[in-house]
């Protein structure tokens, strides 16, 4: 670890001294290793073929390595050409989605797909377990080789360096709202230098500097070097005004980024139709309904009935420690609001003395919580073994029980206490609109460490734009956020 720490810090020394503007450097960093990376992941796929043939009980693999060996360099070619015209070299996608992994994927079904038509259409008796192993270890590796390029290159923006210079143009308290993001997603790679705005001020609420007006774009960007414009709303009047300025920016090597006032909404409920020359964005319906529907209460279940069983030895094994260490009940049972306002009573495992609640008043004046939230990083209630469960989020193991009786689910907002519920504004009461969860956003995002009004966007972004598959990945993400907890307490 040290090693490879000590590796990032010395690229991003070299890229910092480095007179090559960044965004040409940093393209060419990333081209070059991708391309490096996918021909050695290929002739490692293409070996582990050949070595492990033996593992698919396939017919006729006596010639799988003078095949290979003949037709291996061709594969290799055609698999790196098939990874070009898909697009699955292109860095506009590298900072976040994963629509370079789907192209990875397309090309890689591509190059099967020419693989057999070509074998059937010559008579080529090609190895069915080395075509087999071959696509599918290479297609896993090429995604690995995308998923690490991704996390060093977000570690080499953390350090500072190869941050792509930038200017966001807007309303100021639009300008502020988005250089704060920057500012904190760092391992996006982007460096707020200034602000474009038409208020006639020195600096922004948020203290940007303002460095000019929308006419002084180009000059802007031009004195500051900067290799990208953030266009916020207030950038532009009208839509000729904004293609005006993409005229102005044409022979400038500016990536131009235009936030729309539709934020928080996942990119699967747009689509972009162009009537009439005009490029019109149909927006589907929030999805708060579909996430109450058959197939969410299905998978909560199945997957709470599976975990109350896989979990049953070591909640044995709390509750006993919870009975020897103060003699006082296993569980801890609070009424909290879930669907619709509908309380019920949310089971833990009891990680505070018995007389916590009696205690709180006198602790009221020490909450580290965001909002109307209570927390207390060093809570005097907490016991011994409750310090334990709660770091690594055992004391919700219970909570699988609520699950499996439809009063919770796997995935969702956390539930609140009635007294919370009522210092809600509008928004955060949107909450309220689908079942609570063991996990949520908000929890593989930061968890306790969230401002409030974070939390409430987060949640409010899960349940506007609730998916089985988002489901899937917050659930693989906990795993990773209770193992290094930071935040929990």
């Amino acid at each position: 670890m040290t090693t490879v720490s000590a590796q990032l810090d010395a690229v991003a020394q070299a890229a910092s001294t480095s007179r090559i503007p960044v965004n040409i450097l940093s393209k060419r960093i990333q081209l070059t290793a991708l391309y490096v990376g996918d021909a050695a992941m290929i002739t490692i796929a293409i070996v582990v073929a050949v070595a492990a043939r033996g593992v698919l009980p396939f017919p006729g693999q006596e010639d799988t390595a003078a095949i290979m060996q003949t037709t291996g360099p061709f594969i290799l070619l055609g698999w790196l050409l098939m990874l070009r015209i898909f697009g699955a070299d292109s860095l506009r996608h590298l900072r976040a989605g994963a629509v370079e992994y789907k192209r990875v994927l397309m090309a890689t079904s591509a190059m099967a797909g020419t693989v057999g038509i070509i074998s059937y259409l010559m008579k080529y008796d090609f190895p069915r377990a080395a075509f087999v192993l071959m696509f599918t270890f290479g297609a896993f590796a090429l995604l690995m080789v995308r998923y690490l390029r991704r996390k060093v290159m977000g570690a080499i923006h953390h350090r500072g360096a190869l941050n792509t210079p930038l200017v966001v143009a807007g309303d100021s308290g639009h300008v502020d709202s988005i250089a704060q993001v920057l500012r904190r997603e760092s391992w996006l790679g982007y460096r707020v230098i200034g602000a474009i705005t038409s208020d006639r001020v020195s600096h922004t609420p948020g203290g940007l500097p303002v460095l000019g007006t929308m006419k002084d774009t180009v000059s802007v960007i031009e004195e500051h070097e900067a290799e990208a414009v953030f266009f916020a709303e207030g950038s532009f009047n009208a839509p000729a005004d904004f293609r005006r300025m993409a005229w102005q920016l044409e022979e400038h090597d500016i990536q131009m980024i235009v936030v729309p006032a539709i934020t928080d909404t996942s990119a699967d409920r747009l689509e972009v139709r162009p009537v009439a020359g005009l490029p019109l964005v149909d927006v589907e319906r929030p999805q708060a309904l579909a996430s109450g529907r058959w197939v969410k209460r299905t998978f909560d279940i199945i997957g709470a009935s599976l975990l109350l069983l896989a979990s049953a030895p070591v909640m044995a094994i709390v509750a006993l420690a919870i009975k020897i260490e103060d003699g006082g009940p296993v569980l801890f049972r609070q009424p909290r609001v879930g669907l619709k306002g509908k309380e019920f009573e949310c089971l833990k495992f009891r990680s505070m003395a018995v007389d916590a609640e009696a205690r709180l008043a006198e602790l009221e004046h020490l909450n580290e919580g965001a909002g109307p939230l209570f927390k207390m990083a060093n809570d005097p209630r907490i016991t011994r073994v409750g310090r334990f469960i709660r770091r690594f989020s055992i004391d919700e193991l219970p909570q699988f029980w609520n699950a499996l009786m439809g009063e919770m689910s796997l995935v969702g907002p956390r539930p609140a206490l009635a007294s919370e519920v009522a210092l809600y504004d509008e928004d955060a009461r949107r909450r309220l609109d689908v079942r609570p969860g063991l996990t949520g956003l908000w929890q593989v995002s930061g968890r306790s460490d969230l401002s409030w009004n974070d939390t409430v966007r987060l949640d409010n972004y899960y349940v506007d734009n609730w998916s089985m598959v988002q489901d899937l990945m917050i659930l693989g993400k906990t795993a990773r956020a209770v193992v290094a907890p930071s935040g929990a307490y």
